[in-house]
């Protein structure tokens, strides 16, 4: 059994849950897009080291992130939505297409869209007031955060389970 600073792996998973399922809607978006660009950068690595094998599981992990933003989304309740989700389209064909190809350069490009709106996101949570942390997700996220109600927050909504371990 691996142990680590948080004690035994099952606690370690436990309590990875446990900062998933209590956090805030905001918290939660960050949450995906740091998982997001922490998948794209290893996947980027292991493309130039020739690593396909780390390469392939880590871009078929962003797919299922960037896959679990585009279902979250609601199209008809922020302006903005539409081109969002252009941009999640247009990145997971890209990352299938880095895949397949076994292309570095469409990695790196989907950095390169995902970096500011993971930037942008953590500065809107960062404006939202702390509140306590809910016990439930709540059928709405916080007023304050601007283009939440651009975001499903009812549980199992979204799409799929992912891990952030």
């Amino acid at each position: 059994m691996t142990t680590t600073s948080y004690g035994s792996s099952a606690q370690r998973n436990q309590y990875l849950a446990d900062s998933v399922l209590s956090a805030p809607p905001a918290r939660l978006l960050t949450m995906l897009y740091d998982r997001l660009l922490l998948d794209l950068g290893r996947a980027e690595t292991a493309q130039q080291a020739g690593n396909w094998q780390v390469a392939s599981e880590n871009l078929l992990h962003a797919q299922a992130i960037i896959s679990e933003l585009s279902s979250s989304l609601k199209l008809g309740t922020w302006d903005g939505a539409d081109g969002l989700l252009g941009l999640y389209n247009y990145t997971h064909t890209a990352l299938v297409n880095a895949n397949i190809q076994r292309n570095p350069a469409l990695t790196r490009e989907a950095i390169e869209l995902m970096e500011p709106l993971r930037q942008a996101w953590h500065e809107a949570a960062a404006a939202v007031p702390a509140v306590a942390a809910p016990t439930k997700l709540p059928a709405a996220a916080p007023a304050a955060f601007s283009a939440a109600g651009a975001w499903n927050t009812q549980p199992g909504t979204g799409g799929g389970s992912l891990g952030f371990g």
